[in-house]
């Protein structure tokens, strides 16, 4: 990574400032580590400052990935995430947050680690300079009451009341930024069904306070409709999947749409329904056990979040066989193609909801005057076509922080 200039005009690049307004010609001054001036830049402000030659190019603020996972391993052994040395384990965590980056995403919200501290000691070493990748906010192990657990080498067990307090302290204990419970099944495990709610009330309200109580907020694995209300019953922060949610707790979800994310992880079903044939899951076994189904209920279920205006961000479970690291771009083009979202609402539910999911919405996920400058220099137009997020190479420069992780030399 190159050492930060003080100064650095991005000169006659298109502007995607992620506030709702189109993309406009204009320039972009960064000033150490932010964006000090959009638009008509002084020349005077600008004078000794390195000039990247925009030519029309889209400037936008970095991505933010809301279902991250370091620790997944691109395998198709779920068990082997539990026994994968911890050293081997820990150099690959540090190799898929530089992934992310070069993915152009400078915000990620862990989902799970599949060790107690991988997270915590990969956001360490990111925030210490010692290594490249996204601005980190670190989860633990998900927990799960006894018999709940969908890969239980990486499960952090937990029963009753008492015993979520207990495990909600553990965590935060090593370090961790957010708290995971895995409430529901996942059909892909032949055993855990989605619609399976395995926590009590009792349960959720106990872990919930607890993080509460100590600033630490709440995700939750959580597919069936049940446990969507009991999420918002309780006040889960952050959902992850919510394919079978009910017309109740599709009312519960707008009635409070002012704090809570949807992060429905949208691509893991379609990779695993249609492109998991050579890692010994065919379409037909998918099928057979409820993932063509669930799709369907959830891609009613998501566009009608959508058209609430429900927080619902981009995040798919990346990590798995045939969902690899590098290819986290697919959730935006599923947003447009299958959620109904318009190119620009895709965007800024990567962008500027992004940074509301990372607590920083006064500085992060826009090209905004004072905003820390994450950011990328595309070529070509996302608003004409998304999927050119997906080719690294269309990422000419990537910068986080001030600092250029990515420069394309002939650019």
């Amino acid at each position: 990574m190159s050492i930060p200039t003080d100064k650095t005009l991005f000169r006659n690049v298109r502007i995607f400032d992620s506030t709702g307004a189109d993309p406009y010609p204009g320039d972009v001054l960064v000033e150490n580590n932010r964006i000090a001036a959009v638009g008509m830049v002084d020349p005077a402000e600008a004078e000794r400052a390195r000039v990247i030659e925009g030519r029309g190019r889209t400037l936008m603020s970095g991505l933010c990935d809301a279902h991250t996972h370091f620790t997944w391993n691109n395998s198709a052994d779920l068990d082997g995430l539990g026994a994968m040395p911890v050293e081997e384990h820990l150099l690959f965590a540090i190799e898929s947050a530089r992934m992310f980056l070069d993915s152009g995403y400078t915000m990620c919200l862990g989902a799970a680690s599949a060790k107690m501290r991988l997270d915590v000691v990969c956001r360490n070493v990111i925030n210490e300079g010692r290594f490249p990748g996204p601005r980190y906010l670190a989860n633990g192990p998900e927990i799960a009451v006894t018999g709940g657990a969908l890969v239980k080498g990486i499960t952090l067990f937990a029963d009753g009341p008492e015993g979520m307090r207990k495990a909600v302290r553990e965590l935060i204990d090593v370090g961790v930024d957010q708290i995971k419970l895995s409430m529901t099944g996942e059909e892909i495990t032949g055993t855990q069904r989605a619609e399976d709610t395995y926590f009590s009330d009792e349960e959720v309200a106990a872990a919930v306070a607890e993080a509460h109580r100590r600033g630490k907020r709440v995700c939750a694995h959580a597919r069936s409709a049940e446990s969507v209300k009991m999420c918002l019953r309780h006040g889960v922060d952050i959902i992850y999947h919510a394919s079978f949610t009910d017309a109740e707790g599709m009312d519960m979800l707008e009635a409070n749409k002012d704090w809570v994310f949807v992060a429905p992880a949208i691509n893991w079903l379609i990779a695993t329904l249609y492109e998991a044939e050579s890692f010994g899951f065919p379409q037909e076994a998918a099928e057979a056990v409820g993932y063509k189904r669930e799709l369907e209920i959830a891609t009613e279920a998501l566009s009608e979040m959508h058209r609430r205006g429900i927080k619902v961000l981009p995040g798919g479970d990346y990590g798995f066989a045939w969902t690899p690291h590098g290819t986290y771009a697919r959730d935006l083009q599923h947003f447009v193609e299958r959620l109904g979202f318009t190119p620009m609402e895709a965007l800024l539910s990567a962008t500027a909801l992004g940074g509301e999911i990372m607590l920083q919405p006064d500085e992060l996920g826009k090209v905004q005057p004072g905003y820390l400058a994450d950011l990328l220099l595309v070529d070509g137009d996302p608003l004409a076509d998304i999927t050119i997020l997906q080719d690294h190479d269309n990422l000419h420069y990537i910068m986080k922080d001030g600092r250029f992780h990515k420069e394309t030399a002939d650019s």
